[in-house]
């Protein structure tokens, strides 16, 4: 096995190692952050033979540059409508690829979504904290981010040598989702009895406060009574909390473990991965559900991605 040593021509931010997440250390004050989107991360790493959890870079709209200087690696991208340019070719993301030493990879935003993965045939060498490469931004725990100037290295690559260059197919459920289900609660009933109606019937758009650990949107303000009140209590990525200004905030990956604001309602689980690839100024819709429509659309979105990653896997031991 050899090595493949990328220079970082350029990092944009939030440019970070992700791998699966860090479970089950909530109650130790570590959320569990990993990939914005679940689904591209786990894509990008199965189009190279890697595990599913497997660390790889996520890209955000800064965008990143690298110069292969030594050795050659397959990678792929997956995740948005990026933009992928690479030894005189301009591709979209959801592709595969071989990269050579003498050779620049660029990724670039394109059309839509704010979030790629990049994820290569060997092991990208970062640090680990309590047994995870996935990278909380708010602490830099975790394999860290990848800054201009800096070095890549990736270990026991295949050498670019497996298979050719090809396209992943981008499933419909990997599209930005603009009209977003929820679940009203916990703390629905500590509002103003036309908040949660307002937060239903409103259109909503994303602003710029926006990163890893929460989307804070622009809207009517939702009048609170004695939310404010509440003890400091578990956070869930998907919460919508709002602050005493009745601004709503989507918790996103890297969201607090816990917090005393109140929570008007739940985004889905199944759905923040969708969410994510949503852009400043972009238009949303809330929709509510009740806990059993909300367990009915997890299975079918379960079964979806576990059989669409399933072909995905078994195209590549085909090949």
């Amino acid at each position: 096995m050899a090595d493949a040593r990328f220079r970082i021509v350029f990092a944009g931010p939030h440019v970070a190692f992700q791998d699966g997440g860090r479970p089950g250390l909530m109650r130790f004050g570590v959320t569990r952050s990993g990939p914005m989107d679940s689904l591209a991360h786990a894509a990008a790493n199965l189009a190279v033979g890697r595990p599913a959890d497997a660390t790889a870079v996520e890209v955000s709209l800064g965008g990143l540059v690298l110069d292969c200087v030594e050795g050659a690696v397959t990678l792929a991208v997956a995740g948005g409508g990026f933009v992928v340019e690479h030894a005189g070719r301009r591709l979209g993301s959801w592709a595969v690829l071989r990269v050579r030493a003498g050779e620049r990879l660029a990724i670039r935003p394109g059309h839509w979504g704010g979030w790629c993965c990049l994820a290569f045939a060997g092991e990208p060498d970062c640090p680990r904290w309590l047994g995870h490469s996935a990278t909380n931004t708010m602490s830099g725990r975790g394999g860290g981010r990848l800054l201009t100037g800096g070095e890549l290295r990736v270990r026991d690559t295949d050498g670019g040598t497996t298979g050719a260059d090809r396209r992943i197919p981008c499933p419909v459920i990997a599209r930005p989702q603009h009209r977003i289900a929820v679940v009203p609660g916990p703390q629905d009933h500590r509002f103003q009895p036309g908040a949660l109606p307002a937060l239903l019937s409103a259109q909503w758009q994303v602003t710029t406060a926006y990163d890893r650990m929460g989307m804070r949107l622009d809207g009517p303000p939702l009048a609170l009574a004695d939310a404010l009140s509440i003890p400091s209590e578990a956070i869930v990525a998907g919460s919508i909390q709002v602050s005493g200004d009745g601004i709503p905030t989507i918790l996103m990956r890297d969201h607090q473990t816990t917090g005393g604001y109140p929570k008007i309602a739940t985004v889905l689980a199944c759905e923040l991965d969708r969410v994510a690839q949503l852009r400043p100024r972009d238009r949303i819709a809330f929709v509510a559900v009740s806990p059993a429509e909300a367990i009915a659309r997890a299975r079918r979105h379960a079964s979806l991605r576990r059989r669409w990653l399933g072909t995905l896997a078994g195209q590549l031991a085909a090949e």
